[in-house]
């Protein structure tokens, strides 16, 4: 009878910091999975806070083509004063670098902001409410999620602003697009948490109470089943970030004049690969690839860190002399109650 009051106490003593999603997952790693988590989390601090801090990074704007010493020269090496280089057009190379992580930052809010806003609310409509409605809410998820995202991403830059994007109509297109292809994942994930939700006793209680069918949504279910969120976020943040870059590489994406992208240097940068100007390509493909990466890491990290069973085996592989050995204290703490638990 004592055992919830003491995990509630031991709860209580955590400070609220130590609480949070990616604190609370480096707290339980340990090894290799603290390593990949660190370097995930590098990463991508590295790329937020290059596009908070753009303007006082880069030297030069995204489309500035000359300064008080006159028009740079185009396809310049790496060095001087242009650090990275030029390309064919005398764009500064590390100045639209650091300008196209604030674009893509951009598109990764707005597409990721209306995708789990969009997915969370059919996902507690159907799973809570079931029937007709539920059915074919499922049936309309499945057929959108068949439908590749990038093909999507280009109907819409053609629909919105004819192929050629400024700054707000290309973020519009890639989000868009984005929202349209991940609204099923946060749907599925959140109709199924829903629908084992709905079952428990504290939702059979509020009913009896005569709870509407709206608060028992919204104050009970939505924050208990809107947990793996986070996990979900840092993975589709990756797939948009592909998104945009694949609308620039194909001709789709934003204009240079209206922002820096990722993609649309690439693009400019192919017919320079066969005279032996690497700088230009090098770049902004190594950018698109470390984001991505560290993206991705935090997202799987938090993915198996969530999952007891591979936290377990990797806690307990480094020294076999007990769990609280091997990480924190929070995951050894749960031994012992399982156990008091299953004798009692």
């Amino acid at each position: 009878m004592s055992i919830e009051p003491t995990i509630a106490a031991e709860s209580r003593r955590d400070p609220w910091f130590r609480r949070l999603p990616v604190i609370s997952h480096f707290n339980k790693s340990v090894g290799l999975q603290r390593g990949m988590l660190v370097t995930g989390l590098v990463l991508t601090g590295l790329f937020l806070l290059t596009a908070i801090f753009a303007p006082l990074i880069a030297p030069f704007g995204f489309s500035q083509i000359s300064d008080a010493e006159g028009n740079f020269p185009a396809q310049q090496a790496p060095g001087g004063k242009h650090l990275l280089g030029t390309t064919v057009g005398g764009y500064d190379v590390f100045s639209r670098v650091v300008w196209g992580a604030q674009t893509a930052v951009l598109v990764i809010i707005v597409a990721v902001i209306m995708s789990i806003f969009i997915g969370v609310i059919l996902g507690l409509v159907s799973g809570y409410i079931g029937g007709w409605l539920d059915r074919i809410l499922v049936v309309v998820a499945d057929a959108v999620y068949a439908f590749p995202s990038l093909l999507v991403a280009i109907v819409m830059a053609i629909v919105i602003s004819g192929g050629r994007s400024s700054l707000w109509g290309g973020i519009l297109a890639a989000a868009i697009s984005i929202t349209v292809v991940f609204i099923p994942q946060y749907f599925r994930v959140i109709r199924a948490e829903t629908i084992r939700l709905k079952a428990e006793p504290f939702v059979e209680s509020a009913k009896v109470v005569g709870a509407s069918n709206i608060r028992i949504m919204t104050r009970h279910i939505y924050r208990n089943a809107t947990r793996t969120l986070p996990l979900i976020f840092t993975l589709n943040a990756s797939e948009a970030i592909l998104t945009l870059a694949g609308l620039g590489f194909l001709g789709f994406g934003i204009e240079p004049t209206s922002a820096a992208e990722w993609g649309f240097d690439l693009n400019k940068a192919l017919a320079d690969t066969t005279s032996g100007i690497w700088w230009t390509g090098v770049f902004p493909g190594l950018a698109i690839v470390l984001t991505v990466v560290g993206l991705t890491l935090v997202g799987e990290s938090i993915n198996d860190l969530n999952d007891p069973r591979l936290r377990g085996r990797r806690k307990a592989a480094p020294g076999k002399t007990g769990p609280d050995t091997a990480g924190s204290g929070t995951a050894g703490s749960q031994a012992p109650v399982s156990a008091e638990v299953s004798s009692s």
